[in-house]
């Protein structure tokens, strides 16, 4: 057993989601199909990268012919990277259906070869989702899907695609570890069904049974909510907070102090991004001394936000005019996800207009 209650032993994903990295550079790796998050020592290999941009092009066209398919067999569902070799790790479905297959994929930061990480015979750790939804629940969360998948439905003069999805696969939205616990955001099988938990790292048993119900006002929608899931969220004020967007589009601050196991915690709405809109990911940065978010999303470029007037919006709590916090959109089109590369580059996933993905940096001084 490691220092972290890792054991030698698999990672049996059976589906694809969110990653993120905590200590030690373990990772952690959520498979909604089976409602568990996997702590995975990943013995990178790699040297301590210094500051740099890096680039790749066709990203799911290079992973594809490493897995033996097509830039269309793929999709990329994440990317983390490593703090202490700077070296990227994409969470990957390759192929479609329940023919599916989770893969881990790393990518080398100094020559961008491109190689899968073992889950057999490594040191790990799970932990149970213990409030998941049921697989056979017939509820369904909708999100905008970026492909072609799902219905088109037209909404005033904007026609949208959205799908239906069996809850079961939101179970984990998104994950952040922060001071000696993992984040993990989603729904769960409750009626209030939008939920964070806060889950101690080393796992122990019983350790996915604290969370929070969560309840927003959703300034588009006009009301109160309590089943719409983070979709997405950072870390904030040192780890003392966290910024949450959802659907259509509210920023919602949650203080990690407030949030007591078992209750229903209330946020602080602070800016509305549009209606009909999805957040992908999101980041914090620092540009010449303050704190800033970006935020990736399906109908606007990507935008930026000052922490100090985060810090300084009142609760947003009518579905009137003006919209919470000021905002910078950049001329940044197709972008999906995010990791802060090093103190002075973002790492952005991009798909360009013929729907080839690129990795590319962002230099944090320009944002």
């Amino acid at each position: 057993m490691t220092e972290y209650g890792l054991r030698v032993g698999r990672a049996e994903l059976g589906s694809a989601g969110p990653i993120t990295f905590g200590p030690a550079g373990i990772l952690f790796l959520a498979d909604n199909a089976a409602a568990t998050v996997f702590a995975v020592d990943v013995n990178d290999p790699g040297r301590p990268a210094g500051a740099g941009p890096f680039e790749l092009a066709d990203v799911d066209g290079r992973v594809g012919s490493l897995l033996g398919g097509d830039a269309a067999d793929i999709a990329i569902r994440d990317l983390a990277v490593h703090p202490d070799s700077g070296n990227i790790y994409l969470s990957v479905q390759r192929g479609h259906g329940e023919q599916a297959q989770a893969v881990l994929v790393r990518i080398d930061r100094a020559d961008a070869s491109i190689s899968d990480v073992p889950l057999t015979d490594v040191p790990v750790a799970a932990v149970t989702i213990a409030d998941a939804p049921a697989p056979d629940d017939e509820r369904v969360d909708v999100i905008l899907p970026l492909g072609d998948e799902g219905e088109q439905i037209t909404v005033g003069s904007r026609t949208i695609r959205i799908l239906r999805r069996p809850i079961r696969t939101s179970t984990i939205t998104d994950m952040a570890y922060v001071d000696g616990a993992l984040l993990v955001a989603g729904l769960s099988n409750e009626e209030f069904s939008s939920k964070l938990r806060r889950i101690p790292f080393p796992f122990t048993d019983g350790a996915g049974a604290a969370g929070n119900n969560l309840e927003i006002f959703h300034v588009s929608h006009g009301k109160w909510e309590t089943a719409a899931p983070i979709r997405t969220f950072v870390p904030y004020d040192g780890g003392r907070a966290i910024l949450a967007s959802y659907t259509c589009t509210p920023v919602v601050h949650f203080p990690l102090a407030e949030l007591a196991p078992g209750t229903k915690t209330v946020g602080r709405t602070v800016a509305e991004l549009g209606a009909m809109n999805q957040p992908l990911d999101m980041v914090s940065f620092v540009q010449g001394g303050e704190e800033y978010l970006l935020v990736a999303n399906t109908s606007h470029g990507l935008i930026k936000i000052a922490r100090r007037d985060i810090d300084a919006q009142a609760p947003l709590t009518e579905p009137t005019e003006p919209v919470g916090v000021p905002r910078e959109t950049a001329d940044l089109q197709g972008i999906t996800r995010l990791a802060n590369l090093d103190g002075e580059h973002v790492l952005a996933l991009q798909t360009d207009p013929e729907g080839r993905r690129h990795l590319r940096s962002l230099k944090s001084a320009s944002l």
